[in-house]
């Protein structure tokens, strides 16, 4: 079926359009089902009511990498022979926002309705709710209802947004999420970055760089609080090193903000005060489902939705309604999504020619078992982290008898090449009963590239005995991988 790019239609059941799936939410997570769907020879339509394309690719992950890369390059440039001097020059902003628009397509989705267009997937434009089972209605400003019936499966894709907490003085003070720190048109002066996530830190590193005078304001003890403790601590260390302020321990009381375009008065609650003139909100996201239909399924607006491996929607019969990407809460990463997406696609394609036998795929199960316990992530501060699976905390609170193997990376040949004040730790748990490794966590320069070795390792559950012939080249990074085995053998 040729792609559709609309808006209008009438709203009756008469009008009604019919379709094997219904996807809601064109974002990565989106379009991989309805691409996988179509490609199970399923009739497919897609409905967004912003970007097609959705929060990664212009808010999220491409705009925020996109500010970040040149940041890295510029860091490890300081640092490497010959290139210090040419190095010592501040950022070119204006040229890394550029960089940045050109990352996020100058937020038009053009190339995205094409790439549509060329899958026959069918678009239409607008808010899609929920009207009951298999049901949809789109509505969109200046046209009549729509309403899309699906034959199969509806698969609900609408992310997370995120959360601002409801303090005093918020509302006025109009502070940033993380849609504006990755859109930005300017690096403001002083910025104070509530939050030690992901987020947080790495627009804390990103705008600082580009000439912000940042300050982190952290509730808890430390930085990235979910990974292994010293991945929090470089990254503390090198935000430092750059000039910000990192504030543990503190939260922020309330906010004012006298002139609209004025500077922001922070409140602490050690009763402190600080005076900004943007303030950023990195702490926590919530489901894009308050205004979703929910109830017409009976299901509770503005919740999580629970699904089982298959990506089914566990509270709902009949195994129509899926939920899939950050919507489920299982991994609010894009590659989670992704893999789930293409995990439901193929199983509605599968249960759609009557098959319920879903680990029968040429590929292995359609279920999600990646979920669970092996969820790689990068964090592209200067340092980068990468963690897949438990930490070392994670692993013992589940029953694990483990052990720790902790690795100096400027001990490893490689490090002293890629520049010379490599540091950087590395991290390994393995459990002893199975001598397999449930956990890996590195922190330092260029060690995203390390990670899905580990991540293979992990999934794979690669015996250590088996792992220790995997030879690598050598002067690498990768050498850490047998520097960590050593280390492992010989205690």
């Amino acid at each position: 079926m040729a792609s559709r790019d609309e808006g209008t239609g009438a709203g009756t059941d008469e009008a009604a359009e019919t379709f094997d799936v219904v996807v809601v939410g064109a974002g990565p997570v989106g379009e991989n089902v309805a691409d996988r769907a179509h490609a199970a020879g399923l009739t497919t339509v897609i409905v967004e009511s912003e970007l097609v394309g959705g929060e990664c690719s212009y808010w999220a992950c491409m705009p925020s990498k996109g500010l970040l890369r040149p940041v890295a390059a510029h860091a490890d440039a300081r640092h490497t022979p010959g290139l210090r001097s040419l190095a010592a020059a501040p950022l070119d902003v204006p040229e890394v926002l550029a960089h940045r628009d050109a990352e996020a397509s100058g937020w038009q989705d053009d190339g995205q309705v094409q790439w549509l267009d060329s899958a026959g997937i069918t678009l239409v434009r607008g808010h899609g709710r929920l009207d009951g089972p298999r049901r949809v209605t789109v509505t969109r400003e200046g046209a009549a209802p729509r309403t899309l019936l699906a034959r199969h499966a509806v698969a609900v894709c609408t992310g997370s947004r995120a959360v601002v907490p409801d303090l005093p003085g918020i509302a006025g003070a109009r502070p940033w999420t993380s849609r504006e720190a990755t859109s930005a048109k300017a690096a403001p002066g002083r910025l104070a970055v509530v939050g030690g996530g992901v987020v947080g830190v790495e627009m804390a590193t990103a705008w600082q760089a580009l000439g912000s005078r940042v300050t982190v304001l952290v509730r808890g003890e430390g930085l990235l609080p979910r990974m292994e403790p010293f991945a929090g601590e470089l990254v503390a260390d090198a935000l430092r090193e750059a000039g910000a302020e990192v504030r543990t321990g503190v939260s922020v009381a309330s906010l004012d903000r006298a002139d609209p375009a004025g500077p922001v008065r922070l409140t602490l609650d050690d009763g402190s005060e600080l005076t900004v003139d943007e303030v950023l909100f990195a702490t926590g996201r919530a489901p894009r489902t308050d205004d979703l239909g929910l109830e017409t399924v009976g299901l509770t607006p503005g919740s999580w939705l629970e699904v089982d491996d298959g990506l089914r929607v566990t509270d709902v019969p009949g195994g129509w309604l899926y939920a899939v990407g950050d919507v489920n809460h299982r991994a609010l990463l894009t590659h989670q999504g992704k893999y789930q997406a293409r995990i439901a696609g193929d199983a509605i394609g599968v249960r759609a020619r009557g098959n319920t036998l879903l680990e029968d795929g040429p590929w292995g199960a359609h279920v999600a078992t990646a979920d669970h316990g092996a969820v790689p992530q990068v964090v592209f501060t200067v340092p980068e982290v990468g963690a897949v699976g438990l930490t070392a905390a994670e692993a013992e609170r589940a029953g694990h008898r483990v052990r720790t193997v902790d690795l100096d990376l400027a001990g490893v040949a490689g490090a002293g090449l890629y520049r010379d004040d490599y540091t950087g730790r590395a991290r390994m748990v393995v459990d002893l009963d199975r001598e397999v490794l449930l956990g890996v966590t590195f922190a330092g320069p260029q060690v995203s590239e390390l990670l899905h070795s580990a991540t293979i390792a992990v999934v794979g559950e690669v015996p250590l005995r088996r792992l220790w012939h995997a030879v690598p080249s050598y002067p690498t990074l990768s050498e850490a991988w047998l520097r960590l085995l050593e280390a492992y053998r010989d205690a």
